[in-house]
Order: structure tokens, then sequence, then C-alpha cells
């Protein structure tokens, strides 16, 4: 009955209002970065965004783990499992911090939400170019300078089962070379909301937990810690997935 009730009121008025919410979002990003006000926008309007976008969907969302949460002057490699495209909206919304994506190059083709990625200085990826991951090292590295975070999926891309791919070696070559810290952060519940390849939206509750963070240099000295790190994330993210559960 819920779900009846959902789609009565979504068709008609809930995505009207997401598109509009976007629209408007994305310009009033655009526009304050070209007056000097990106940083500000980038974390405040697009966290409102985000929230706006989840409760228009009606997907409750729970916290754990905020104690974990850093301090305004660290930074870190923020590293989360990828279930949907919801997830974006989950740790936007949700990890307060300053911040820039690592996002796929073809995002930056979607109207309005790529050109304010862009303008926000986001860090565009492009696999098919090798190129790409030396520019990708620089500018990570220019973000952490700067006081910002980064957000990155070690996925690459949003599974199809609902259960997580393998890791990809990026992130975790990142922290290490840049003697970054590693949080990892786990999203359970997206995937009932909106499957990959599904147009369908589908309310539910997500719980994202944040876990403590640790340092690739306990694990040693690069490459070994490389893959360590990235073994150590994937652990934490995945203790308190039921589906990961189910698969062990």
């Amino acid at each position: 009955m819920r779900r009846v009730l959902f789609y009565l009121y979504y068709f008609p008025v809930g995505l009207s209002l997401f598109v509009l919410t976007t629209i408007i979002c994305s310009l009033t990003i655009i526009l304050s970065c070209m007056v000097g006000y990106g940083h500000w926008a980038t974390r405040y309007v697009g966290r409102l965004w985000a929230k706006a976008s989840l409760a228009l969907h009606w997907c409750p969302i729970t916290v754990e783990g905020q104690e974990y949460l850093p301090k305004q002057d660290e930074t870190y490699v923020v590293v989360a499992n990828h279930q949907s495209a919801f997830d974006i909206f989950v740790l936007y919304g949700y990890i307060d911090l300053p911040f820039k994506w690592v996002l796929k190059e073809e995002l930056r083709k979607m109207p309005f939400v790529g050109k304010a990625c862009e303008a926000s200085g986001f860090i565009f990826v492009d696999d098919t170019k090798p190129s790409s991951i030396t520019q990708t090292m620089e500018q990570a590295q220019a973000v952490l300078s700067s006081g910002n975070s980064i957000f990155i999926f070690p996925e690459g891309s949003r599974t199809i089962t609902g259960k997580m791919t393998r890791f990809k070696k990026g992130a975790f070559i990142m922290a290490s070379q840049l003697n970054t810290p590693i949080l990892p952060v786990s999203i359970d519940g997206a995937f009932d909301v909106l499957k990959r390849g599904h147009k369908l939206v589908k309310p539910h509750r997500i719980r994202l937990t944040i876990h403590a963070p640790f340092s690739p240099c306990d694990y040693g000295e690069a490459p070994r810690n490389i893959m360590a790190s990235a073994q150590e994330a994937r652990t934490r993210i995945a203790s308190v997935l039921p589906m990961e559960q189910e698969a062990s």
C-alpha cells in the first residue's frame, strides 16, 4: 500500500520537484563558483540538494559511526561501496566534509549536474586515456593540499547483484602516495531503492555506516601497503552489509 501511495505522489509531484530542485541547485552552484562562493555552494547547497532528493523519494536515512567523522582540519580519501545512483545523495548529504568527488568522465555530460560538478572542481577520470591517471594524481594532490577530502567509489561502477565487486587500486594508490588516511564508509539499502539498469525508484530506508579511519602506512611501505589497504577497507565496509555476510 505504501508503494502505491508513493507512485501516486511521485509521478505527478515528486519527480517534478526533484528535477526542479536539481536544476535550481545546479545553477546556484555554477553561478556561485563564478562569483567566488563556490566552496560554500558546493558544500552547503549540494548537501541541501542531496537531502531534498532523498526526502522526495521517501528514503529515510540512518547514520551510524558519526564519531569517526574527521575534524575540519583533517583530510581523507573517503571510500564507499557503490550500490546505486542514490549513494551520491547519501554521501553528499550526510558526510559533512569539504570534499571533491572523483567521477567518471561521462558524468560531465549530465545536464546541469555535469556543469555544476565541473565548476566545483570535481575530478573527472577518463579510463580510456593512460595519461588520465597522472592527471588524477596531480589533481588529487592539489585537492588535499587545499584542505578538501576526496570521495571515491573503489569498485568503479555500481553493483549489478547488490554484492560488492572487486576494488580497483586507484583510491589506495592515491592514499599511499599522498600519505592520506582512508575513511571507509558502508551504504546499505540503496540497492533496493534503484538497481543498476532499472528506471523505477522504490522507497526504502538507507543505512550509512562510517568506520574508523586508518593510514596506509599502518600496513608497511608502498607498494605493499596498497593491496593491504584495499583489503582492509573492503573488510570494514563488508562487515555491516547483510548481503556480504550471506556471501561468506
